[in-house]
């Protein structure tokens, strides 16, 4: 089989679920007491933000990566986009199409949709690698009195982009190649992995039909399931990797709180932001394939 450069988009297949066309990539041979790797991207990626893994990781492992329903060439349907959605997503996908346990990988929302799937549907997965990853946790019920006017604007502001008007005139304006770009330099530590490449990949599915709905859903579908009651029903080994300089999250803080639930999971904080698979991705490659050569000898 031919290896990919690191920069070269991997082509894929189509894969039909529920009656939506999922796009997903299959590169490398199963090894021997070595399990599939399936990677799941988070919110606004695709399929293309693991080429760097992918190149290297196919050297070693059978390795699997779609694109979520909404996002990446998968359709974009308007239908109530959730965790219970995507965890659904790929259960199915693992056990019609890969046809074996895997050790899921996600970054973010794809981290939050790995979790939900390890957690629930334990006979699917082998492993589960949790990269600088989303999802809320059940809050602890506050002490002291709200402050009411910044109360009131966020009420405003997130009925403003309940509207369809607001969130339509808010994609639009996030979705312009230089305002992706603005947002990646706030999100990666190291700038020069900030291609022009990257721009487009993030960009390009953005003009599909219906991708605009996509994104209002962020503001209007309910959150799914909390962190730590998935943590509570996880049975696998878990591995956490973290950008430390990552500006949405306080990695150290929620890598607390993950220890607090799962204390026998082993984590490992880097000096990357929001996506250290994409910024730092020969030290993730060869920290996954450390970590799955353990739990599987």
């Amino acid at each position: 089989m031919e290896t990919l450069s690191l920069n070269q988009s991997t082509p894929g297949s189509y894969w039909q679920w529920q009656g939506h066309s999922l796009y997903y990539v299959q590169r490398g041979k199963s090894k021997q007491g070595r399990p599939p790797l399936l990677l799941i991207h988070g919110f606004g990626a695709s399929t293309d933000h693991w080429r760097k893994n992918i190149a290297e990781l196919e050297q070693d492992f059978a390795v699997w990566t779609i694109d979520l329903l909404g996002f990446g060439r998968s359709a974009k349907p308007a239908v109530t986009y959730s965790g219970n959605l995507w965890r659904d997503q790929i259960y199915s996908f693992i056990t019609e199409v890969i046809q074996e346990p895997v050790v899921l990988a996600g970054n973010s929302l794809g981290g939050y949709t790995s979790l939900y799937v390890a957690a629930q549907h334990p006979d699917a997965a082998k492993g589960l690698i949790l990269i600088n990853t989303a999802g809320p946790f059940t809050q602890p019920q506050a002490a002291t009195k709200p402050n009411l006017l910044k109360l009131s604007l966020g009420n405003l502001a997130r009925w403003i982009f309940l509207q369809p008007w607001g969130s339509y005139l808010l994609f639009q304006y996030l979705r312009q190649p230089a305002m992706i770009r603005k947002t990646l330099k706030k999100v990666y530590w190291d700038q020069s992995a900030v291609t022009e490449q990257l721009v487009a990949d993030i960009h390009r599915p953005s003009g599909d039909r219906g991708a605009a709905g996509v994104f209002a859903s962020v503001f209007k579908n309910p959150q799914g399931e909390k962190n730590d009651v998935l943590l509570q029903q996880l049975r696998c080994p878990l591995l956490m990797l973290w950008g430390e300089k990552d500006p949405w999250m306080d990695s150290q803080s929620r890598g607390t709180k993950f220890r607090e639930y799962y204390p026998t999971l082993t984590e490992y904080y880097l000096e990357a932001g929001h996506c250290p698979h994409d910024e730092i991705p020969e030290q993730i490659n060869s920290l996954i394939r450390s970590w799955v050569n353990s739990i599987t000898k």
